[in-house]
């Protein structure tokens, strides 16, 4: 099939490249000129481990192409997919789909024949009612069925979520974009992926859904770590016992600093609006993202208590920038605040992340970066690990102890052993766990 992806962002590109591999025939297109020449050049703006493989595999095979000429491209299409970015609206927190919008009055000016226009953006419920009369408003001669698709991929894990998906939702409401979208879709049937065809709201709605339902299950298990401290209680014991039961799961039971990235917080943010302007209140999401923002900014105090109480003219080494490993994503992670809490009580940061550095250049401002994480604990009074990178999983503690001005280490993933800390001689914090001693005290107990 002859496929336009409008937006060549994270969704975009990764939809629009995985798709060339299924064997259609791809135009990503984007107005953002400089970005498009990068990527006939095989430069690839987003770090999602194995794209560039499959860029270049499929940019050789013909299936793929980069453009900034949308008009060309939406009139040689079978399928246009819109993936432009639709980020929290400043002041009010709504989703901003001016972009969306924009599209779609492009998309009305050059389609020709019948076309399926697939929202593959996160939108609010409505927004294809929206495209479709921007559409109809703008060329009443336009054959057009639109679709919302939503996509479900984890960053650092996009090509085998979009490859082996859990299930593919569809929203439509014309009948005939039905057999073009199980055409789409169709290479993806010898691993039975599950489609599930739906009206075109509830599609828009499932989107929220899933990422509110999974940001409330971090945040309650980041709660019951904080109750945990309080008691005694071992809180990966706790996300072990209560996961293994199957209503409930284990996935996205980790405590941590709380959830950033480039869904959790604006799609909660943007669903709560959707229940305001509807007059049905999501008082759980409400609530979700109060705490996971109190949460963030509350993990620098963490920091400075482990350091006595007081930074100021201290260095702290931060190991872990992006919002999770295996991306370059630095879009509200929780580095951020952690880090401004630190340089506002008068610390030193030294950063390392294996790469988001460049990323948080633009975003954080009176820190250094080191090349190595040996390099950012050298002279530290203390060590923070905020973002779980596999190299961050065996580090040399000897090596660290040695260098470091105080042998200090907060872990606010939880990867290292309380009692594996306190023998190496560290001040070791975690979050919901008790410290290394403290379980030695327990295990003797339990015997």
């Amino acid at each position: 099939m002859k496929i336009a992806m409008v937006g060549a962002g994270y969704v975009g590109l990764v939809t629009g490249v995985c798709l060339a591999d299924f064997g259609h025939d791809v135009v990503c297109v984007d107005n953002d000129r400089t970005k498009i020449a990068a990527l006939r050049r095989g430069e690839i703006p987003i770090y999602e481990p194995g794209l560039a493989e499959l860029v270049k595999t499929n940019v050789a095979a013909g299936r793929l192409v980069f453009s900034d000429d949308l008009a060309a491209a939406a009139r040689a299409a079978e399928v246009i997919f819109v993936a432009v970015g639709t980020p929290s609206r400043r002041g009010d927190g709504h989703a901003d789909l001016r972009y969306v919008h924009a599209v779609a009055r492009d998309i009305a000016a050059s389609v020709e024949g019948f076309t399926v226009v697939v929202t593959k953006s996160t939108v609010p419920v409505g927004t294809g009612d929206e495209v479709a009369a921007i559409i109809a408003t703008a060329n009443p001669e336009a054959d057009v069925a639109v679709v919302s698709n939503p996509e479900f991929l984890r960053e650092g894990a996009a090509i085998e979520d979009f490859k082996r998906p859990d299930r593919i939702v569809v929203g439509l409401e014309d009948e005939r974009a039905r057999a073009v979208m199980n055409e789409v879709y169709r290479p993806l049937y010898l691993n039975q992926a599950p489609m599930m065809f739906t009206g075109r709201r509830t599609a828009e709605l499932i989107k929220y859904a899933a990422n509110a339902f999974l940001a409330m299950k971090v945040t309650f298990i980041n709660e019951i770590a904080d109750l945990c401290e309080r008691t005694g209680a071992d809180v990966q014991q706790v996300a072990r016992g209560i996961g293994l039961d199957k209503r409930i799961g284990p996935k996205f039971l980790h405590a941590g600093p709380g959830f950033g990235g480039s869904c959790f917080p604006k799609d909660t943010l943007a669903l709560v609006k959707i229940g305001q302007d509807n007059e049905s209140p999501m008082r759980l999401v409400e609530t979700v993202v109060a705490i996971n923002d109190q949460r963030k900014r509350a993990m620098s105090r963490r920091v400075v208590a482990a350091c006595g109480g007081e930074v100021r003219g201290k260095t702290i080494g931060v190991l872990g920038l992006t919002f999770k490993p295996n991306t370059d994503d630095m879009r509200d992670a929780p580095s951020i605040d952690i880090i401004r809490g630190l340089l506002d009580r008068g610390a030193q940061v030294v950063a390392y992340d294996p790469q988001g550095m460049d990323a948080a250049r633009s975003v954080i401002e009176g820190i250094a970066y080191a090349e190595s994480a040996y390099a950012a604990a050298e002279g530290a009074d203390a060590l923070v690990l905020v973002t779980e990178w596999n190299e961050f999983r065996s580090l040399d503690l000897d090596r660290l102890k040695a260098t470091m001005q105080a042998p200090v280490f907060v872990d606010l993933r939880n990867v290292y052993r309380p009692e594996e800390m306190a023998r190496n001689g560290f001040h070791y914090v975690s979050i919901g766990r008790p410290a290394g001693s403290e379980r030695a005290e327990q295990a003797e107990a339990a015997e």
